[in-house]
């Protein structure tokens, strides 16, 4: 059972992440972006074709991070420009089916392309022993990176300006608009921090599972279901939720298999609507 929840710390630590990013665009400006589990692969696949044209790792890491930006840069000025002149759930709606729309048109390219491409990326040797639990050196290193990369998520939203307009707007846009903060602008700066996050989940876990070109569709239900937990517009929120959701998956995957353990989610989602409509750490309304 130790071995399931560190495992599962793990798992929710990367999730945790890029459901931030996910909730944050969501919290900030109403959109729904269903094609970020593919802006994670697009990132990883580019990392891999780096490293087999020769390129060292961490170079090859930094173009899919510096992949996983302009992406998101790239949805904000084109698909998404008419998805900002709406306003509720319009604007929820059609961003919806723009990058749902956009989801499968990568998958699709992605399947026909590099059918067999996967990162995966190989950290030190040996394990080191938690609690009495041996752990690969990838899961450390993949653990450190996401809580550092909290770490500098928190100090970004409590201790920078620019950080504190997000803020402002998340809780109140009209508000914000008034006092001179432009929430297109602080939008367009989310989603590029938002497709960098992804990158960073593709390439923590490639240190831990291969990522492959199929793995999008998981990777964004599993966001979502992180990001209806923890509460929109919480990075906090996310990182509780992706913790207690990664640990619940893995013990319920080893219990009773991965299948019912992704309804145990979809259940845990559905019972935090029910209860606290805002999640845990959620902004109300």
């Amino acid at each position: 059972m130790t071995a399931n929840i560190l495992d599962g710390i793990v798992l929710g630590l990367q999730f945790g992440l890029l459901a931030a990013g996910l909730t944050l665009v969501y919290g900030l400006g109403g959109v729904l972006n269903l094609a970020y589990g593919q802006m994670a692969v697009i990132s990883a696949i580019i990392v891999a074709l780096a490293m087999d044209a020769g390129v060292p790792t961490w170079p090859a890491i930094g173009l899919g991070l510096l992949a996983g930006g302009l992406l998101g840069l790239i949805l904000d000025l084109t698909i998404l420009r008419p998805v900002y002149r709406l306003r509720g759930e319009a604007r929820v709606l059609l961003s919806l089916l723009l990058t749902l729309g956009v989801s499968f048109i990568v998958d699709g390219f992605l399947i026909w392309r590099y059918p067999l491409k996967a990162l995966t990326l190989r950290v030190g040797v040996g394990a080191v022993e938690i609690l009495g639990v041996p752990m690969r050196w990838g899961s450390l290193v993949a653990s450190a990176i996401t809580l550092v990369t909290f770490a500098g998520l928190f100090i970004f939203f409590q201790r920078t300006s620019l950080g504190r307009a997000v803020r402002s707007v998340i809780e109140d846009e009209e508000g914000a608009r008034l006092i001179g903060i432009d929430p297109n602008r602080m939008l367009r700066l989310i989603l590029v921090l938002s497709g960098v996050l992804a990158a960073l989940v593709a390439v923590t876990r490639a240190m831990v599972t291969p990522v492959d070109v199929q793995s999008g569709l998981f990777i964004t239900v599993f966001a979502l279901i992180v990001t209806v937990v923890g509460g929109l517009g919480s990075v906090a929120g996310a990182l509780l939720a992706g913790i207690i959701m990664g640990i619940v998956n893995v013990v319920a995957a080893d219990l009773i298999g991965s299948y019912i353990s992704l309804i145990i989610l979809l259940g845990a989602a559905a019972v935090t609507i029910l209860i606290r409509p805002a999640g845990l750490l959620g902004v109300k309304e």
